[in-house]
């Protein structure tokens, strides 16, 4: 038993998971929680302004997913060259970076001022809302270099392993995002009252404070030395490049999977308001369920970019399927619950004195999707941890395309048709979304157990070996 042991404990390294993952997971969940206080504040003001608030959220979010995702890509580049010992051409590699947060700034305030009107012309919606919605994407647009800020400066910890940091400044934005939302939207403690102005303006200040606290963490003389913080400050093109030509794809991936599934509730929408309703409850539970398994994926592509940048892959498959066994366990927990306890996870949704014969049959319906999330979630989190590995490797245009092609094939197309042709229903328009993240599992598996990924760098691959410690 205790040889057992000993071979269990050199094949797999949970605590070093754990480190490493789990403030990313929290870190990601207080995201989360900072986008549910905004909607909870605003939807106790008036309908328009939460009926405006989650649309305009989203699209904003589309467009911060995608320059965020590029700029947090440095990530692996830091952990490559940290796990080589190349440490002074961090600093290079992030200020990269930050070139490239300065660059979506002026795309985003290109938004803000010409797309604004148009994109929220084609939604339709009555013109109290689209009013709010346009003054709510635009105040984000304008602050969204902030939180692309943000991401980008946070790999300086987090590629190298230091995810607690990161975590910790995460919360105090949540923290100061909650007064803030109470005293700008409801003109509290001597403020104006400013409604949705006042919670875009909140979550801007919250990014921000984010985003300043980093760089006051990173930009010391004593990281000078080691990581080349101000004296690789130049603009290099040729690593600026590589950053793109791997953080695009990488960053496009998650984007296409966020519009697939907006596309997804446009489509249920034309099924009924009551499986539209459910739909909603049922992703917006998946939504916080998810979060680990996408703090893991993050911990994984920073552990297996290490682990190659030291040329040790044996390391990296350590990290992955000690990943895997942990999330396993908490897919598994989660989706006990879901099955056999529905209306418990459903209830805080669902508000019974409106309509008994409608919540009855939000219930039905949202217990029975609840069964179909619970395989969605466990194929998911296998997915996530494969493309974490991809991604630490730098095969993401591979990702891109699964993805891209995925998503069209196995969701977008076939509900499309099954709904407006054939009469498809609210079963079968999950069924796809099943089918999808089958596809998108098969798919990254099969790209893992190549082994292709085991000799692919992001970095240069004399890098490997030079020693700067």
């Amino acid at each position: 038993m205790h040889n057992i042991l000993r071979h269990w404990k050199r094949r797999y390294n949970y605590s070093e998971v754990i480190k490493v993952c789990l403030p990313l997971v929290l870190g990601m969940s207080a995201t989360t929680v900072m986008e549910f206080t905004d909607r909870a504040f605003l939807s106790n003001y008036s309908i328009e302004a939460i009926s405006a608030a989650v649309p305009a959220g989203i699209t904003a979010f589309l467009f911060i997913a995608f320059f965020g995702g590029v700029g947090s890509y440095a990530g692996v580049f830091i952990a490559q060259y940290y796990g080589s010992g190349a440490n002074d051409r961090i600093g290079k590699v992030l200020w990269q970076g930050i070139y490239f947060t300065l660059f979506s700034g002026l795309v985003f305030w290109l938004l803000a001022l010409f797309a604004t009107q148009p994109i929220f012309a084609l939604a339709g919606h009555e013109p109290a809302v689209r009013e709010l919605e346009e003054i709510y994407f635009s105040i984000l647009c304008k602050g969204a270099v902030l939180q692309v800020a943000a991401n980008t400066l946070g790999t300086f910890f987090t590629g190298r392993g230091i995810t607690r940091p990161v975590m910790l400044i995460t919360f105090a934005a949540v923290l100061l995002n909650i007064p803030l939302n109470y005293a700008l939207i409801y003109g509290r403690w001597g403020l104006p009252e400013m409604g949705i102005t006042g919670a875009g303006i909140a979550t801007v200040l919250a990014w921000g404070v984010n985003a300043l606290i980093l760089a006051a963490l990173i930009f010391f003389r004593k990281d000078n030395c080691r990581f080349g913080i101000f004296s690789g400050y130049r603009l290099n093109t040729k690593l600026f490049k590589r950053l793109l030509h791997y953080g695009i794809p990488g960053s496009l991936q998650f984007t296409l999977d966020i519009l697939a599934f907006t596309l997804f509730i446009l489509l249920v929408g034309r099924i009924g308001t009551l499986e539209l309703a459910a739909t909603n409850i049922v992703l917006s539970i998946n939504a916080v369920a998810f979060m680990p398994s996408m703090g893991v994926s993050h911990g994984v592509s920073i552990m297996v970019g290490q682990a190659l940048g030291k040329g040790k892959p044996i390391l990296a498959k350590r990290a992955i399927w000690s990943s895997i066994h942990l999330l396993m366990l908490y897919i598994l927990f989660i989706d006990l619950l879901f099955i056999f306890f529905p209306e418990q996870v459903l209830s805080p949704f669902i508000h019974g004195e409106r309509d008994t014969e409608s919540v009855a049959a939000i219930m039905t319906t949202g217990a029975a999707l609840l069964k179909i999330i619970s395989i969605y979630l466990l194929l998911d989190a296998l997915y996530m941890v494969f493309s974490g590995v991809l991604k630490g490797a730098g095969d993401t245009r591979f990702i891109m395309v699964s993805v891209g092609i995925s998503s069209l094939v196995c969701l977008v197309l076939p509900v499309y048709l099954g709904i407006t042709r054939f009469g498809m229903g609210i079963t079968g328009a999950w069924s796809c979304v099943l089918l999808f993240v089958v596809a998108l599992f098969l798919l990254s598996a099969g790209r893992y157990l190549t082994g292709k990924w085991q000799h692919m760098l992001v970095i240069e691959k004399e890098a490997r070996h030079k020693k700067t410690d």
